[in-house]
């Protein structure tokens, strides 16, 4: 197959469209890294729904502090006026619009921008929505990180999606390995795609259509 982005660049890259005072939830697994390509220079506040506001960058190997973690239970680091508050006040923030930004996982997304990410319908997947609902419905903005593909070949961005839902029309902008989609009243528009690789690849690996951007 024709070059894909890593994981790394796909971090780096959804890392780019946070802008300076965003009041960001990075989601459980591929989304986490996000954290660790946040320029410097740039003020972005990271929120956490088991009680965290003001995370930083994954701690370096031997400076993990089991007490401070993400939702995902993975060890975090804690900027200069980071604040630690009760799991229902965090929830409170998701459900009261107070988050600019948050960037999940996903099953599928569908070309209207529906989201299934807590449960795949199959009889043995254990459902885990977590605050999954509240941020996809609560953020302002809800950005979508995921493998454009499943392992054994299927599209994650279909036309409807199959799985149970976890909330309807709410991704904005949808970054993969192959592509950076935008969610439009027209339908999805590629706005980049990973180097080497033709439209015409991408739409093939796309169980939606594409338009070019």
């Amino acid at each position: 197959m024709t070059n894909r982005y890593t994981r790394d660049q796909m971090a780096a890259r959804v890392a780019q469209d946070i802008q300076e005072g965003a009041y960001v939830n990075l989601g459980i697994g591929l989304p986490t890294k996000v954290a660790n390509y946040l320029p410097a220079d740039r003020e972005v506040f990271l929120h956490s729904e088991n009680g965290l506001l003001g995370m930083g960058p994954a701690p370096a190997a031997g400076e993990e502090d089991d007490d401070l973690i993400n939702a995902g239970k993975q060890p975090v680091t804690l900027l200069t006026g980071g604040a630690f508050f009760h799991h229902a006040d965090s929830f409170a923030m998701m459900r009261g619009g107070h988050l600019d930004i948050c960037v999940l996982g996903a099953f599928q997304v569908s070309a209207k921008g529906d989201l299934a990410n807590w449960h795949t319908g199959a009889p043995d997947a254990i459902p885990a929505v977590g605050g999954a609902m509240d941020l996809a419905l609560g953020a302002k903005q809800v950005f979508v990180m995921m493998e454009h593909q499943t392992k054994t070949g299927e599209s994650k961005i279909v036309e409807a999606c199959s799985y149970p839902l976890t909330a309807m029309t709410c991704v904005s902008r949808i970054y993969t390995d192959m592509a950076v989609l935008d969610v439009t009243k027209d339908g999805l528009v590629v706005r980049e795609m990973a180097p080497g690789l033709s439209f015409e690849e991408l739409q093939a690996a796309t169980a939606a259509p594409l338009k070019k951007g």
